[in-house]
Parts: structure tokens; sequence; C-alpha cells
């Protein structure tokens, strides 16, 4: 099990002060969002004021490619952006930037809160994201992780009426990744008595077995299993619904009892 240890760091920087010849500080731990999984997330980060009389905090947009002091960005991967906004108030509505109206401001000795948040529905690549964020001339850090995410979904298979003739049918399998994520789809064997990955039956009237076969491709020669490597469907995650083809045929020459034949085919996605 991969374990990952966060490490929080003290920044000590200068600020703007009302007074001149006034000396204040500040003190800023990270902004660590912790995990990213596509929903809503909230961060903090503390500051420590130290000052004499009134003082005022800017806060840039970062180093993110195309951040700005409302829309900031975190990089990772290959250069993937995150975004995300820092707030001066609890309900996340006023924005922290570094001009006069935006910029935090007080009097005397005192804690400040920079309220994060990360907008949810980005689909990233998943990786440790990072953003530098400045006030005066030093800097403290932001950090998220984002995870892998998949989804998958699957429609029936209806093969029609079986005269004792080859009969072909497909269906689809939907497969949501996020982006650069690697995947594979399995197919089990079923639930019908005897069946296997290679031999699959559908089941019907007195337990009468009639047999079928799913295959990865339009040829019919790729089996579709369920053994990652070997007979899975592998794919890259894009962030959108990519949609994987099942072609079904059951065999010629089955001579069993009029009724309707049903079998269940379990889809694992293993990523």
């Amino acid at each position: 099990m991969m374990r990952r240890l966060g490490l929080v760091i003290l920044f000590v920087l200068s600020f703007a002060c009302a007074a001149e010849g006034q000396t204040c500080t500040l003190s800023v731990t990270s902004l660590s969002f912790g995990t990213y999984a596509g929903t809503l997330l909230n961060g903090t980060a503390t500051g420590k004021v130290t000052c004499a009389g009134g003082w005022d905090i800017p806060l840039n947009a970062g180093t993110g490619a195309g951040a700005t002091e409302t829309v900031r960005k975190m990089t990772g991967p290959g250069g993937a952006t995150l975004s995300y906004q820092v707030f001066q108030d609890a309900a996340r509505t006023v924005n922290w930037g570094n001009t006069t109206t935006d910029e935090e401001t007080g009097t005397g000795n005192t804690t400040v809160t920079f309220y994060g948040q990360i907008p949810a529905g980005q689909v990233v690549a998943p990786g440790t994201y990072t953003d530098t964020l400045s006030t005066a001339t030093t800097s403290f850090q932001v950090t998220a992780i984002v995870t892998a995410a998949c989804t998958i979904t699957a429609n029936p298979l209806a093969f029609g009426n079986y005269t004792g003739v080859v009969l072909n049918s497909t269906t689809t399998v939907s497969v949501t990744c996020s982006k650069s994520t690697t995947y594979n789809v399995g197919l089990n064997a079923g639930t019908s008595t005897g069946a296997t990955v290679t031999n699959r039956s559908m089941t019907g009237p007195a337990s009468t077995l009639l047999k079928y076969k799913l295959f990865s491709n339009a040829g019919l020669t790729a089996n579709w299993g369920n053994t990652v490597g070997t007979d899975t469907v592998a794919g890259t995650g894009s962030g959108v619904a990519q949609s994987l083809t099942v072609y079904g045929q059951v065999p010629a020459g089955q001579l069993v009892r009029p009724g309707s034949y049903t079998d269940t085919i379990t889809a694992t996605l293993t990523y």
C-alpha cells in the first residue's frame, strides 16, 4: 500500500504596513487540500500577523500557467493544471487578490485564514499538483493530490430469435477514467452451470443451456475474458466516456427447447 506523508512548512514573510517605518511579519502554513476526487474540495492555511499598527496583505496569482487573481492554477504531471481559488472569508465569497479592493487588511497582532477551494468537475491526470503563492517578497506552497478514478456502465446484449443458424449481435460497455489512467475491462464466465470465459451459456426452460461466445473484435477471433494482460480489453482514460463494443455470437446447430434464454455477465474494471 502506498502511503503519502504530508509535510507542513512554515514560511515567514514581510508585507505592507500602513505606517511608514513600521516592521511587520506574517507566518503562514502551507495550504494543503489533500486528495481531490472530482467533487468540491475546501482547504485552509493559517497566517499569524505580528504588527503594531495597520497592515494589508496582497496575494498574487501564483505560478500556474494562465492563472489570475480569481482563478489560480496548480501544476501537475505533464504540465496539467488544476484550478482553485483563495478567499478571505469562510463563506468563500470574497476573493483574496493583490489589488487595493481585494487585499486582506487589519490592525495589530492577529491571525488570518486563507480559505481555499477547488471547484468540482475537473478531470485531470492523477498525481501531485502544486503552486506557489506570494505576498510581498516571500511565498508559501499550495498542494493537492489527484487520485485515479474510473466508472463503468454496460448495456444489455440482445440476440433476438435463434433458429439454429449462426446469430450475431453487439452491445457496448462504457468506461470513463481520469486522463492518462490506464485500465483493463474483463468479462466473467456468467452464471450458467459449467460456463467458462470461452464457452458461455444462457439458461432457458428446464435449465436447458444455449451456448454463446463474447469477443472483443469484429472478426470474432479475440475472446473477451477476465484475465488482465491475456484476454481483457485495455485502454487509457481521456476524462470522457469511451465506448467499447462487445461482439456476441450464438453458434449454429443447437437444438434446444423453445423459450427465453438469459445469462448475466459481470464486467470488471481494473485500473
